[in-house]
């Protein structure tokens, strides 16, 4: 993947953000002396447009459950401190530090590149995760628009998407995803992390609230969209705790499903966790830090599939017994997801024989 520096970019006044420094890259360790005297909060905004070679990813994982995502941006301002995906700034040459959340790649060419792909003769339809890496709907999307454009292609093709997000501008686009859930294309998922306000605005300083969340929740059910909540990630002596009423909170706002996942600190973001650690709660963090290494081995990270999402040991199993109660008390009446439709795809984009029936047949009547 080639380096962003160099490109064109935009420059906007810096934010609260959730990293405290740039760590070194691993790729190239000497290239962000400049940045690290640099006050976090005061760090600037910078855009990349960038010209992407291909927007759709295949989903090497076993560990989750769809066949292909798609990512408009790189980077993300929200500035969630424990983001797994901090780690893939570098391959831009960026940090993975206060980089990840301060220079953002947006992918100018993504609509078209999904059209390109969608109309290829040989395209055969699969869920596609959109994001996955980072939140399509974070704050640029209101000004680029990306995730709108490649929803409304994804309506044209009658094609499946499964969307996470943490951000209610996703309400922006209730329209086109009515149309989608009307065909059985959709899965919403709102991620919920914490329903404290304190802990929210450290753990994810860019974020809305959770008040907000499950209020996008009960929007998008009021209006028939499937929709989940994902409690991710449960941090150890943190967040654990608010399991239970995480998952009561979404399910009487209308959440039909629920997933979790316990964090893990790969790459450089053992660094960047600690630090933030260590400055914003210094009387917890050594009980924090080790909880979590005893989900996953004694290590701050688990990279085996399998194990890496839920980790193992004794505390990592009471999570999950604490989770399945919770399932079991306030989901179990739930109606189901609904299973993706992969029947309606329209090849090119055109109504199917089918369609064009049934239009002419309404018509006549």
């Amino acid at each position: 993947m080639s380096t962003a520096q160099g490109r064109q970019s935009l420059i906007f006044i810096g934010m609260r953000r959730g990293a405290r420094h740039n760590p070194l890259n691993r790729f190239d360790p000497i290239g962000y002396e400049y940045e690290r005297p640099l006050a976090p909060d005061q760090a600037s905004l910078q855009i990349f447009p960038i010209k992407a070679r291909t927007i759709i990813n295949k989903i090497e994982s076993p560990d989750l459950p769809l066949v292909y995502s798609m990512n408009p941006y790189a980077g993300c301002e929200h500035g969630c401190i424990y983001c797994y995906a901090r780690n893939s700034h570098e391959y831009w040459g960026f940090s993975a530090g206060i980089d990840f959340e301060t220079r953002i790649l947006v992918k100018v060419n993504a609509p078209q590149l999904l059209e390109e792909e969608l109309a290829r003769p040989t395209w055969q339809p699969h869920p596609i995760m959109l994001a996955g890496n980072t939140d399509c709907y974070q704050p640029i999307e209101r000004r680029f628009q990306l995730t709108r454009k490649l929803l409304e292609i994804l309506l044209k093709y009658r094609h499946p998407v499964s969307i996470i997000t943490k951000n209610a501008l996703i309400l922006r686009d209730l329209d086109i995803l009515q149309g989608l859930a009307q065909h059985n294309l959709l899965h919403v998922y709102i991620t919920v992390t914490t329903l404290r306000e304190e802990v929210r605005r450290l753990l994810e300083p860019r974020t809305a609230a959770a008040e907000r969340r499950l209020e996008v929740i009960r929007r998008l059910r009021s209006v028939g969209i499937p929709t989940g909540v994902m409690v991710a990630p449960i941090i150890p002596g943190l967040t654990d705790e608010e399991i239970l009423p995480i998952l009561k909170a979404a399910a009487e706002a209308g959440a039909q499903a629920a997933a979790y996942t316990i964090v893990r600190l790969n790459g450089a973001l053992s660094e960047i966790f600690e630090a933030w650690l260590r400055e914003k709660l210094p009387d917890r963090a050594e009980r924090i830090l080790h909880l979590i290494a005893q989900c996953h081995s004694g290590q701050l990270n688990d990279s085996m599939w399998g194990r890496r999402l839920q980790g193992t040991g004794p505390l990592a199993l009471t999570i999950e017994k604490t989770f399945q109660a919770g399932l079991l008390r306030f989901f179990r009446d739930k109606p189901p997801l609904p299973s993706y439709n992969l029947l309606s795809f329209r090849r090119r984009g055109q109504p199917t024989l089918f369609e064009r029936q049934s239009s002419s047949e309404q018509n006549a009547v």
